[in-house]
């Protein structure tokens, strides 16, 4: 990633989430998965959307992500989409996989379309079989002329604390197109996708074979760029969908305003990414990595992750000590190819190593910056604009209380 600036006036939060853009719904309700908590979500589109997803790098991929890919093989659309937590059905053999066309049958009867239409998504414990009685319930309970936004990010949650979501709208072709978002994701977070599910929307009309690869390439600036832990899940899926119901002159990159779209796109990926990060189980703080000056952006990329997964610096911030020597170890064993003598490492505002060197700095100050809940480091090994930025958060006594008693 090039720094660009991009008239960002142009474009506004606004109220809602995944549901804001036109023509989409969204709600949830328990079925019984879990105890008195919301267990089963739906997202639907009014028209069929183009659709897109990408999956976990996990070889051990759930039944729900075998059914959404052959959905989407059909056509490359979707109306709707429909969503449990409690349970991933992860390895579910036969089972697991008739459990999840099932899934996708009934709620293609619910809505009156063909069941191509429709991805289906899990999260939850692994190796345990859904309670297909109370699915099946639960989906016939579903009232489409009820919706309930808020209702459809909690029910995705797992051991998150609080929901996830963001809208955006801008003015393209003096249309107004809005971008909405809503994603899951606490813990078992790594980069190349985790224990998170992500689900975009828009009603911008986009050239698919563009939003298809829009949505590899903001994945691997967000969503892949973030780590609670260093596990990576069986469940993960971002998907995103284009109903094209605002109307607006086809986008893509010869659009003059295709800038301020892919600029949006680009604040709802990683402002879920960061969300997902700063919502880590356990955890205090977001930690931020920025790096800069590598000879290309996946070696930058590279390094912040090598960072923002390093054990030793996530305890450090936990414990606001200054260790700037586990930044230099972890960059130093990330991969990259870089000058040791030409190195520059900021912890907030505060230049700790300059020229492969340590700097003096004040340690009551840097550790005051550290206590705070958001902490930023910099680092700069040579002289390009090749950046990257990875998002993860500290490693506290807390996460491994929870993950000690998961299935208690």
């Amino acid at each position: 990633m090039m720094r660009t600036t991009i008239d960002k006036v142009k474009i506004k939060k606004v109220a809602g989430g995944v549901s804001a853009p036109i023509g989409y719904q969204s709600g949830g309700l328990r079925c019984g998965i879990r105890k008195e908590k919301l267990d089963l979500g739906w997202l639907i589109s009014e028209t069929p959307a183009d659709a897109f997803a990408v999956y976990t790098k996990n070889l051990f991929q759930a039944a729900p992500l075998k059914v959404t890919q052959a959905s989407l093989a059909v056509k490359q659309k979707l109306r709707g989409i429909i969503v449990n937590s409690g349970i991933a059905n992860a390895c579910t053999g036969d089972r697991g996989l008739n459990d999840a066309y099932q899934m996708r049958e009934q709620m293609a009867e619910k809505l009156t379309t063909e069941s191509h239409y429709i991805a289906v998504a899990s999260t939850g414990l692994i190796g345990e079989f859904l309670p297909m009685d109370k699915v099946t319930k639960g989906i016939k309970a579903i009232n489409f002329d009820q919706q309930s936004p808020e209702s459809f990010e909690s029910a995705i949650l797992t051991t998150d604390t609080r929901e996830k979501k963001i809208a955006l709208q801008m003015k393209i072709d003096d249309q107004v197109v809005t971008i909405g978002g809503a994603a899951k994701g606490s813990g078992m977070i790594h980069p190349n996708m985790a224990t998170m599910l992500g689900f975009i929307t828009t009603d911008a009309v986009i050239d698919p074979i563009v939003l298809e690869q829009e949505l590899k390439d903001q994945t691997n600036q967000s969503f892949n760029m973030i780590t609670v832990d260093g596990d990576t899940s069986t469940n993960d899926t971002v998907v995103v969908m284009a109903n094209g119901l605002a109307n607006n002159q086809l986008l893509n990159r010869d659009h003059p305003e295709w800038l301020i779209f892919t600029e949006a796109l680009s604040e709802v990926f990683q402002f879920l990414a960061k969300e997902i990060a700063r919502d880590g189980e356990g955890a205090t703080k977001l930690v931020e990595v920025e790096v800069e000056g590598t000879e290309t952006e996946a070696d930058a990329r590279k390094m912040a992750k090598a960072v923002i997964s390093s054990n030793l610096v996530k305890t450090a911030i936990h414990g606001a000590d200054a260790n700037w020597g586990r930044i230099i170890t972890a960059i130093g064993y990330s991969g990259v190819q870089f000058d040791p003598d030409q190195v520059i490492v900021k912890i907030g505002d505060k230049t700790v190593v300059e020229n492969g060197l340590p700097k003096r700095f004040d340690e009551a100050e840097l550790k005051h910056d550290l206590e705070q809940d958001e902490v930023k480091i910099f680092v700069k090994v040579g002289s390009s604009n090749q950046i990257a930025r990875g998002w993860g958060c500290d490693l506290s006594y807390e996460y491994i209380r929870i993950n000690a008693l998961y299935r208690t």
